[in-house]
């Protein structure tokens, strides 16, 4: 279902820039493309895409809306697993002979980590995050993250001198990689993998995802929800 959104909503909206939940299209060329935007903010705190509107703020509109629609929606049902939920809206655009923007809105989705697909019916993909107004690949920690969030999985955390030695280390650094961390401590990074998704996972710590991978790892809740 297609609902519709006011012409000066749109413009509010686009005023606010890309960032972190808003992401512009000026068309759909290549809609696999334009998925790796949509997986980001499934995984991470939802997010708007507007189809018809420039990077530098522009609103010209689409000639030919319900064509992006469908071309879109094909799309996410072809190569996002699992399947995706979102609203569609559509704004007329005065003064354009007819045309009008789309607005995919997406929530985060309850079952994360959502991966895009290589190719249509396989199971080989990657899962996307949303970092400022780009997006992604989501690292290993960040993955097991989402998977255990979105299980609601208890959480067994052992406090002992590696965890002492992170906390301590964090009130003087402020942030920490896994490379660092399993450096400090002198253990393996996957036992270092670990040791930061549970605590993370406890909320003791926050993650800050990065582009590359090398997440960062800070006190408290202040990043990736």
């Amino acid at each position: 279902m297609t609902h519709n959104m006011r012409y000066k909503d749109l413009k509010r909206l686009v005023a606010e820039g890309e960032g972190l939940h808003i992401e512009f299209k000026r068309k759909v060329y290549y809609p696999q493309k334009i998925l790796r935007e949509v997986v980001a903010f499934v995984n991470t705190e939802g997010g708007k895409l507007c189809i018809g509107v420039s990077d530098n703020g522009l609103i010209p509109g689409l000639k030919y809306p319900d064509e992006a629609i469908y071309m879109m929606e094909k799309a996410m049902e072809d190569f996002c697993k699992p399947a995706v939920t979102y609203k569609t809206y559509k704004v007329p655009i005065p003064y354009t002979n007819g045309c009008e923007v789309v607005v995919f809105d997406f929530e985060p989705h309850p079952k994360r980590p959502i991966y895009l697909l290589y190719k249509k019916n396989t199971r080989v993909g990657k899962a996307y995050v949303r970092i400022a107004d780009k997006s992604a690949q989501a690292s290993k920690e960040m993955r097991k993250i989402m998977k255990a969030r979105a299980n609601e999985k208890d959480v067994l955390l052992q406090y002992g001198h590696y965890e002492r030695t992170l906390l301590q280390y964090l009130g003087s650094h402020k942030r920490i990689n896994l490379e660092e961390y399993a450096t400090l401590v002198n253990i393996s990074e996957e036992e270092a993998s670990t040791i930061l998704v549970n605590m993370t996972l406890a909320n003791i710590i926050e993650v800050k995802p990065q582009e590359g991978g090398y997440d960062f790892f800070v006190h408290g809740r202040v990043g990736f929800k």
